[in-house]
């Protein structure tokens, strides 16, 4: 690690001009929350390796910021050459650099990593100061990267509108039906699920993350696609054009922008106006000369691009895409469904066989009863690690239907790693199971029909009544939320408060979000909705159709850690009344998994909280008994008995 921090030093000290500091983000050039394993700068220079952070290299110190799922893990990883600056609680990076710094002081970042929004921030911050943001023209940390992984070279496929659901043509359609809304004759697409989602297409470039490196414009008259064509088969290559898609290489997208921003891209392409249904009839020539504006998202696109633009020719909003994306059409909610009824299976599946294991192997009493650990393993080759058993879930999910891999990497943890909101146990490291400590695992799948994320929280021996006491307050808070109904118009941030007020009754919380939404084989963490306390869950208000998580959590350093989480999907409600004539919502529960009985202190819930677990846990029999056999039935069954204050 000295030695990298070194390297950078003397890049930076000879950079024209020399920097004070040198800016290194988790994210790529699409601004990806998960990168490519060539993409994971910030990891190398800091061997922090939780998917969000930002890494500050000055001439003498080096300091990491991330958020509350991190702090645990970021003080295990960072050397002690680096300081942790804990987001929320120490200042931001701008206003430590502004007020830490020399004044005219060089802050030197690869404008391909940062967003339009990012550097802006940073660029107000820093002027106090006159400060200046330097936009390197290489990546500094590239060339002291020695073995950085090649460019992923993996197949560009195409998504079958049996999954997607709407044609490649409709989407194109609304899209420009927008653009001429909003006066602009082209958008940039840098998001790569945004991509991925326009233009039916998947791939796996990045882990976990069924998206392909690529970039996209979109005019009134002509799209384009920019990509590795290594990746793309001539079979490919012909659907893509079918639909009037220019293939063109990665690179190109720099000079495009720029021939964009001059007027000249479209009279660049032997590409026809009038695909896809949108410019019949001579309209296109006529709306172009009102629509001046290139529609760019500035929490998307990175600085290099939208350098390459025209200011006062800049429409910067959110990308139509980002909501287009999150309300889901009809073929893509029955897959959800369907995709969470096998993962439902996977999970039960698994939790049968690690019941099993734990009383065989640690003569743990078990999912049902309560007793300590009895006899500890019989032989060494038998044990079973937060890997191990991970591993075992990750292979019931493999027999399932459709199924391409995990939607994240697993969190198995068991006693105080399940404090780590964020844990991700390592083979070397990670510890074994224990029947006598909670054991959280949250994980999901990528199904082509559909991407899943569920938490279930377990002990197999006997839990504290303080364990008992919180995993039921986590519980309340996860049933108020999953029961809300709520006017049209509302946002996440409203809500969020719904899942907390039974944890804060007794003075504890937690330091996430408690839902996000997830995509239809595509990133499981989707915008552009959330419900949090964070203030960006205001942007938008929660829409039927959309999918969102509920997962509150609570955690105690150094000893466990409790989270339940389940996929929804919102919808109308049937309410008596409907006051203002706004429409009601609620939310509908697509993900089947027990809740461990003997983890709740029934003497906390309310008879209706009681009512909604026997109705919940006698739905998950129902659904998931047609893929049990029978010893899983009837250990399901057993799991899912109607309990009683």
């Amino acid at each position: 690690m000295a030695e990298i921090l070194s390297a950078l030093r003397s890049l930076m000290a000879s950079h024209s001009p020399p920097l004070h500091a040198l800016i290194v983000p988790s994210e790529d050039y699409h601004q990806s929350e998960y990168v490519s394993d060539r993409d994971k700068r910030r990891e190398f220079v800091s061997g922090f390796t939780g998917s969000a952070g930002l890494a500050l290299i000055t001439k003498d110190e080096a300091r990491l910021w991330t958020d509350g799922r991190y702090f645990l893990q970021a003080m295990q990883q960072l050397s002690d050459q680096w300081q942790l600056m804990r987001i929320g609680e120490d200042p931001s990076v701008d206003s430590w650099i502004s007020d830490n710094l020399p004044r005219e002081a060089a802050i030197g970042v690869d404008p391909w990593c940062v967003s339009v929004d990012t550097a802006q921030r940073w660029e107000r911050a820093f002027a106090k100061n006159q400060q200046k943001l330097i936009q390197t023209s290489s990546n500094l940390v590239d060339e002291v990267w020695k073995n950085q992984p090649p460019a992923d070279t993996n197949p560009v496929i195409v998504h079958p509108l049996e999954f997607a659901g709407r044609s490649v043509a409709e989407k194109l359609k609304d899209l420009r039906e927008k653009l001429a809304i909003e006066r602009a004759r082209g958008i940039i697409i840098t998001a790569l699920d945004e991509v991925a989602w326009l233009y039916n297409i998947r791939g796996s470039d990045v882990s976990y993350c069924p998206v392909v490196h690529a970039f996209a414009i979109v005019t009134l008259n002509s799209a384009f696609l920019y990509v590795d064509k290594r990746k793309v088969s001539s079979k490919v290559s012909s659907s893509i054009q079918e639909n009037g898609i220019e293939v063109r290489e990665y690179g190109a997208v720099s000079s495009d922008v720029a021939l964009l921003a001059s007027n000249q891209l479209d009279k660049d392409t032997g590409l026809s106006s009038g695909r896809n249904g949108v410019c019949e009839s001579g309209t296109c020539e006529a709306e172009e000369n009102n629509n001046d504006l290139i529609w760019v998202d500035p929490a998307s696109c990175c600085y290099a691009l939208f350098s390459q633009l025209d200011a006062k020719k800049m429409l910067l909003q959110q990308s139509p895409l980002a909501l287009a994306k999150a309300l889901k059409n009809p073929v893509e909610l029955d897959g959800l469904r369907n995709a969470h009824i096998r993962d439902g299976a996977a999970v039960v599946q698994y939790l049968v066989w690690l019941d099993k294991q734990m009383q065989e192997i640690y003569g743990a009493s078990g999912y049902f009863l309560e007793g300590k650990g009895g006899s500890k393993k019989r032989l060494e080759t038998m044990k079973l690690t937060e890997v191990t058993a991970s591993d075992k879930l990750e292979g019931f999910r493999a027999t399932k239907e459709h199924f391409r891999g995990l939607s994240f990497p697993t969190i198995s943890s068991v006693g105080p790693n399940a404090a780590v909101i964020h844990y991700s146990p390592q083979p070397e490291t990670c510890a074994e199971l224990d029947p006598d400590s909670i054991y959280l695992f949250d994980s999901g799948a990528q199904y082509l029909d559909g991407t899943t994320d569920i938490t279930r929280t377990v002990h197999f021996g006997k839990p504290s009544e303080h364990e008992k006491a919180c995993y039921t307050s986590v519980l309340k808070g996860h049933i108020a939320l999953g029961n809300a109904r709520f006017p049209t118009g509302t946002n996440g941030h409203a809500l969020d408060i719904l899942a907390r007020i039974p944890l804060w009754r007794y003075g504890l919380d937690y330091r996430h979000g408690t839902g996000h939404g997830i995509g239809s084989y595509l990133n499981v963490h989707e915008g552009p909705h959330l419900i949090s306390f964070r203030p960006q869950a205001r942007n938008v208000p929660l829409q039927a159709s959309m999918t969102v998580t509920d997962e509150p959590g609570y955690y105690e350093d150094g000893n466990f850690g409790i989270r339940l989480e389940n996929v929804l999907v919102i919808k109308k409600a049937d309410t008596e009344f409907n006051f203002g004539d706004k429409g009601y919502l609620s939310f509908e529960h697509i993900t089947w998994a027990p809740y461990q009985i003997k983890l709740i202190d029934l003497s906390l819930l309310t008879p209706e909280e009681i009512e909604w677990l026997n109705t919940y846990h006698s739905k998950c029999r129902e659904i998931l008994a047609p893929s049990m056999d029978k010893n899983e039935l009837d250990w399901l069954k057993k799991a899912t008995e109607p309990v009683s204050a």
